[in-house]
């Protein structure tokens, strides 16, 4: 059996003081899993423990989300998460604070 992906879903979240990298990754998977809706899931009788979940998230320090974190935030299924540069750092005026913003791509698969 090959795997196929199922679904591509988007989201971006944000940490708007304090600079808390997993914060706006933990808020930008929440918004991708808003605005999906998995239903054909139950429909077709697919196991969700069988299903690979793929993470990617966008932040300009990868090394400050804490993967683990993201990973059992997601409620079902196979999870990996892979973190990457990307997203954007937005510094106040004067630099005394950070606005940090993540992006995340979630990707669902099945054995079919």
């Amino acid at each position: 059996m090959a795997v196929k992906r199922i679904i591509l879903e988007m989201g971006a979240g944000n940490d708007l003081h304090g600079g808390d990298y997993t914060k706006a990754a933990l808020r930008a998977v929440q918004d991708a899993l808003h605005h999906s809706s998995l239903a054909f899931i139950r429909s077709l009788k697919l196991d969700i423990h069988a299903m690979q979940v793929a993470v990617t998230i966008g932040v300009q320090e990868p090394s400050r989300v804490d993967a683990e974190r993201v990973r059992t935030s997601l409620p079902y299924g196979q999870v990996t998460v892979r973190v990457v540069k990307g997203g954007l750092d937005v510094p106040s005026e004067g630099g005394h604070d950070l606005a940090v913003i993540a992006s995340a791509a979630i990707v669902v698969s099945f054995e079919m």
